[in-house]
This record gives structure tokens, C-alpha cells and sequence, in this order.
């Protein structure tokens, strides 16, 4: 545990990005940590557990208590950090609703675009509420937005400096 406390240090010069990736370390060590919990919560008489559950839980509280602090450092740094007026959580946000628009548009154009079959010219013709093509182009306008705002958060990530 002492080596996340020395990689967060403040003043160590961590990049945004290298705070992101050691937060999602973080994060599936507490993962794993709930599962050696789990393992060692009950043995069977007589038997020792094979790790110390006071000691596990003496190591998941202080990585907690790291992963809280480099959360909060995260998100004053998103907070605090503008490109063109815009501060990175605003980027972020507006990322997320480009996802779910494109994934939304996406979902859309695939059910309008189903091609329904008939057997017999007397069965029901099944068609398109909307002009696929048009609402395809707005899709790849959206992705492309999407891309271009995800290439650019990615350059802020590597060249930001954690607060």
C-alpha cells in the first residue's frame, strides 16, 4: 500500500493521465481486496484463515483512503483546468452526451433499417418512419465529434498536470 502513497505524493509532477490509470489500478485492487476478504471471512474449526482479515482490512482502508484522495484531486484538477474557456469537466460531460446520442442514433437507424419480408402481397408492408440516410449522416457527424472530443481530452490527460 505504501507504494500508492508515494506515487500520489503531491508535487511529484503525475500527469492527469497517469492519475487515471493508477485510480482504475486502484480500483480493481479494492475489487480484489473484497474478494480475499470474502475468502478468509470463514474457516472451518481448528483452522487458521490463510490471511489476517484485520490486517486485509487494515491494508483496504488505507488504499481507500489513497483512491479517495487521488478522486478528489481528479476532480479539482478536471474542475480547475480550462482549454478555450471550457474546464475539462465540462469536456467530460459533453462527451458522455455525445455517447449516448450516437449510441441512441445508432440503436435508431438499426430498427429503422430492418428490412421486413413479405410472403404474400397481401401481408402488411412494413416501412421506415425516417430517411435512414439522413439520420445515418447525423450519426457520423456525432462520431466524429465524439472522436475528435475524445482525442482532444486525451492530449489534456498527458499534458495536464494533477492538482
Amino acid at each position: 500500500m505504501h507504494t500508492y502513497a508515494a506515487i500520489l505524493k503531491k508535487g511529484n509532477g503525475m500527469k492527469l493521465a497517469e492519475a487515471l490509470i493508477t485510480r482504475a489500478s486502484m480500483q480493481t485492487k479494492a475489487l480484489e481486496f473484497r474478494s480475499r476478504l470474502e475468502n478468509n471471512a470463514l474457516v472451518q474449526e481448528g483452522e487458521l484463515p490463510t490471511e489476517d482479515p484485520h490486517d486485509l482490512f487494515d491494508e483496504y482502508e488505507q488504499l481507500l483512503k489513497n483512491l479517495e484522495n487521488l478522486i478528489a484531486r481528479i476532480n479539482l484538477t478536471n474542475a480547475t483546468t480550462s482549454v478555450d474557456g471550457v474546464t475539462i469537466t465540462e469536456l467530460i460531460a459533453t462527451k458522455d452526451c455525445l455517447k449516448q446520442k450516437v449510441s441512441t442514433y445508432i440503436n435508431f437507424i438499426n430498427s429503422a433499417s430492418q428490412i421486413v419480408s413479405r410472403h404474400r402481397p397481401t401481408e402488411i408492408k412494413i416501412k421506415s418512419t425516417v430517411n435512414v440516410k439522413e439520420f445515418q449522416t447525423k450519426a457520423d457527424q456525432f462520431s466524429s465529434e465524439l472522436r475528435k472530443l475524445e482525442m482532444k481530452l486525451q492530449e489534456l490527460n498527458w499534458t495536464t498536470e494533477l492538482i
